[in-house]
């Protein structure tokens, strides 16, 4: 997964996981919290067989 912060720099983080359907990955802590925004969040991810479609991800934030 990459977050890219509003002032354009990427942080990788590497989610180090198979997540199960209806599962969750661990409590992720990103660097610089209170003193930056988030832009955007890029997933990387492949179902497990053709029939499953789409993974839905949600995403909580809290400061």
């Amino acid at each position: 997964m990459i977050v890219t912060y509003d002032n354009g720099a990427p942080d990788r983080i590497e989610v180090r996981q198979n997540i199960p359907k209806g599962g969750e990955s661990r409590v992720i802590d990103l660097k610089g919290v209170g003193r930056r925004s988030i832009r955007k969040i890029d997933f990387w991810y492949d179902t497990k067989g053709w029939l499953n479609g789409k993974a839905d991800v949600t995403l909580f934030g809290m400061k």
